[in-house]
């Protein structure tokens, strides 16, 4: 696997990556990153330059063997894309243990090294240490450490802590071969029915600017370097104010309203992220409706399609001259198993795929996520529909990227290092610690809170393991013979599963249902009731406030986390990051781009008990 490494008779080591025994200038670790990307641009073949603009889904196969066959998500064995079609860009999914990942990363990059030139792979990953599990926007923690969702950080306050969490991060994802964060999600969630908040900050537009750069430093440093993770930062200019709440994975969501007139607002921290340099830039699905700037009318059409809003303002007016990665499956329709989810080609759905792509080049768009239509672009090419000289600019961005990680010089980890750092004892221990530190309570009648101050008490509890309660007290079956009841729910949601993707995504209304209301106040009836909402979107708990001795809200936490915060262990000091609304009707009436929005919340924003 390490036979490119060489040494020259002066001493330098470096990679013989194109194999002819000599040490070119791109393969020299003495040159800039410049200096190598334009000696690299100069040999590279149109197909090698062609692929560099493609970021596909990989899956890893068995004990971290590469996968020769498609898989679940993934479109074509794992030797096509990178010996055939040239691709070095990979987003992974599921990684069951950090020895397979690193193990994995590995041969990928071995297998990198019989191409033409030897470029490296480049793995990215949605978010992976927290809860959520979907394949559409992150995966749950699994080997790695696990803290609270981004929502659940930003319940903390505490910018340092979001700084520390992204070293740790990205310390783990360093150890796996993981080089590129597709996150942060700076987005602020300004209509509250919008399924994607548990990964944002918040919609203080000025904290979530200070949180979005201590996130970069935590995982790029100062400065991108051979010890950085990339950051694509996320979704640009602003994806929460969608109408209705509806996602624009969604053919239902595509559009994004700012009635308000707060468009700037939303733009607050995407300015901070590249003044801290963010390595890329990913702009949203999402279409804006009726927006004007400076008295011109912006296209309707999906963000990564417009020309005003990708060179005009971010390349432009914000003088941003990193990586634009495009979200995922613009080009072509994604079919997996029975379900289909239409290419999120929001505006110009009439046109054909080969007709987006050029759009999306037009706009000034770099890399293509989710697709691997590498013909489409090749077809442009011969057609003269696009020149060289624009694939080299995408290319040139690209490529400074992977110089400047170190990739080229050494993209291999160690596997024994790999499984001693990826969830380490330090690393679980402070993810717990904030899990349990940002619980937010946000009622306690009767200092109920903390629970399990007089002695053992007999407890009447859902959603919770009896292994994690069974140091505080004894479970009850019988609410007749509870002392207290603890009851774990998770935020409401309307189910739906017609099209790929959507059973993951939590829209629709934000009441909870009557019955499990009226079954709540029952319990309340026998003892005093504190009921525990998983909040990754706000829920109407007005009903709640009545006849519950507790409302706590968490973003992400274990029920072991969860009871060192009610039992006062680790006391918890969240504070609301949103508004929860008092009503549908005030979510209805509000207007979707205006921080703060809902008329007379129930529990406003920065509202967190101490108990003690």
């Amino acid at each position: 696997m390490r036979d490119e490494f060489r040494t020259t008779d002066e001493g330098v080591r470096f990679r013989d990556l194109n194999g002819n025994g000599v040490l070119d200038p791109y393969e020299d670790p003495r040159r800039s990153a410049e200096e190598r990307v334009e000696d690299l641009l100069g040999r590279l073949s149109i197909e090698e330059k062609t692929g560099l603009l493609f970021h596909t889904v990989i899956e890893i196969g068995d004990e971290g063997e590469l996968r020769e066959e498609p898989g679940a998500i993934s479109k074509s064995p794992t030797s096509v894309v990178v010996l055939d079609k040239h691709l070095t860009h990979f987003n992974v999914h599921g990684m069951r243990t950090a020895r397979e990942g690193a193990r994995w990363n590995n041969r990928l990059q071995a297998l990198a090294v019989r191409s033409p030139h030897g470029i490296p792979v480049t793995i990215s990953t949605d978010p992976r240490h927290a809860f959520v599990e979907n394949s559409g926007v992150a995966f749950a923690a699994g080997p790695f450490s696990q803290w609270p969702e981004p929502l659940g950080l930003a319940a903390l306050d505490d910018v340092e802590l979001v700084r520390r969490f992204a070293e740790i991060a990205g310390r783990e994802y360093r150890a796996v071969g993981i080089r590129m964060a597709l996150h942060p999600q700076v987005d602020l969630p300004t209509e509250a029915r919008w399924g994607r908040q548990a990964q944002t900050f918040g919609y203080d537009a000025e904290r979530v600017a200070e949180m979005t750069g201590a996130y970069l430093e935590g995982f790029q440093g100062a400065h991108l370097g051979p010890d950085s993770v990339a950051c694509i930062t996320k979704h640009f200019p602003g994806g929460g104010p969608q109408l209705d709440g509806e996602d624009a994975h969604f053919p239902y969501g595509r559009e994004q309203v700012y009635p308000g007139g707060r468009f700037e607002e939303h733009l607050r921290p995407f300015v901070e992220a590249i003044r801290r340099g963010t390595a890329g830039i990913m702009p949203y699905y999402g279409m804006p409706v009726g927006l004007v700037r400076h008295g011109e009318p912006i296209e309707e059409v999906g963000f990564s399609y417009s020309r005003q809003i990708v060179t005009g303002l971010l390349r432009e007016e914000l003088g941003y001259d990193g990586v634009v990665l495009s979200d995922w499956e613009l080009i072509n329709d994604n079919q997996v198993g029975d379900q289909v989810l239409p290419a999120r080609a929001w505006g110009v759905e009439e046109l054909s795929p080969r007709e987006r792509l050029l759009r999306l080049l037009d706009a000034g768009v770099d890399q293509f996520g989710g697709e691997e239509c590498v013909e489409l672009l090749s077809d442009l090419l011969a057609e003269g529909a696009v020149t060289e000289e624009r694939i080299d600019q995408s290319a040139r961005r690209i490529l400074l990227v992977k110089f400047r990680l170190g990739l080229f010089d050494d993209p291999y980890v160690d596997e024994d290092e790999a499984e001693r750092i990826v969830g380490a004892a330090e690393f679980r221990a402070a993810g717990e610690r904030a899990q349990a530190e940002s619980v937010t309570v946000l009622q306690n009648r009767e200092r109920t809170l903390p629970l399990f101050r007089d002695g053992h008490p007999r407890i009447y509890a859902e959603g919770v393991a009896t292994e994690a309660l069974a140091e505080y007290g004894d479970r009850v079956a019988a609410l007749e013979n509870a002392d207290v009841a603890v009851v774990r729910i998770a935020a409401p949601f309307d189910p739906r599963d017609d099209l790929f993707l959507e059973a993951w995504f939590h829209q629709g209304s934000l009441e909870l249902p009557p019955g499990l209301v009226a079954r709540l106040r029952r319990v309340a009836a026998h003892c005093p009731l504190v009921v525990v909402v998983n909040l990754d979107r706000p829920a109407i708990l007005t009903p709640l406030v009545p006849f519950t001795a507790a409302i706590v809200v968490e973003f992400g936490t274990s029920d072991t986390a969860l009871l060192s915060a009610l039992s006062g262990r680790i006391p918890p000091r969240g504070v609301l990051p949103v508004d929860i609304p008092r009503s549908m009707d005030a979510v209805r009436a509000a207007f979707a781009d205006v921080p703060d929005g809902t008329e007379d919340p129930v529990f406003r924003r920065g509202t967190g008990l101490t108990i003690g």
